[in-house]
């Protein structure tokens, strides 16, 4: 994580997250199938940018930009949060081990024993062609939402994109699809 005011003008910040602690600024982040995840706060009028994917989500990268925001004085209840075009879970695919790490680290799940059916028959894809590729779903935007709500930010300030990177192929570039080093740039900006 970084904070905006570290950066120069036209100088790339190499971090996964950026805290805009000064008015003005412009904060950008790049992204293919991963989500662009922004934070604004209604009353202090700070914002934030997060490249965040698998990764990210078991890191906790969203606990840490929050506690972020506890050190600038930001209520659960003025944090509005957008999660904007990723992967789908249709088409984000992985082995049961990355899927099983993912639910440990990301959800502190063990994936059998605390999924509802209904999640799991999200997370098991029942597939033919996936069985056969032994490949499992994993739904970023709904593990960061799960994550978002878990740091107590009310669900009616939080709003989740529909759009799939890889499946809108004229729109976005997808990594996954066909291994470009194209990305999309996201911003957010503060002001006064």
């Amino acid at each position: 994580m970084a904070f905006g005011s570290d950066s120069q003008e036209g100088n790339k910040t190499d971090a996964d997250g950026l805290f805009g602690n000064q008015f003005n600024q412009n904060l950008w982040v790049y992204t293919a199938d991963c989500m662009p995840i922004f934070f604004a706060d209604k009353r202090t009028r700070n914002v934030a940018a997060l490249h965040c994917g698998r990764k990210g989500l078991e890191k906790k990268i969203i606990k840490n930009l929050v506690k972020i925001f506890d050190n600038f004085g930001t209520s659960r209840d003025d944090l509005l949060v957008a999660i904007g075009p990723a992967i789908s879970m249709e088409h984000y695919l992985v082995d049961k081990m990355t899927l099983k790490e993912f639910y440990r680290k990301a959800e502190n799940k063990n994936i059998t024993a605390n999924l509802t059916k209904t999640e799991k028959n999200l997370c098991f894809s029942n597939s033919n062609h996936f069985k056969e590729q032994n490949l499992n779903q994993i739904d970023l935007k709904r593990s960061a939402y799960r994550q978002l709500l878990n740091e107590n930010i009310p669900n009616i300030n939080i709003d989740i994109s529909n759009l799939c990177t890889y499946k809108l192929k004229n729109e976005f570039n997808s990594w996954r699809r066909n291994k470009t080093i194209s990305r999309q740039w996201n911003f957010i900006c503060s002001q006064r």
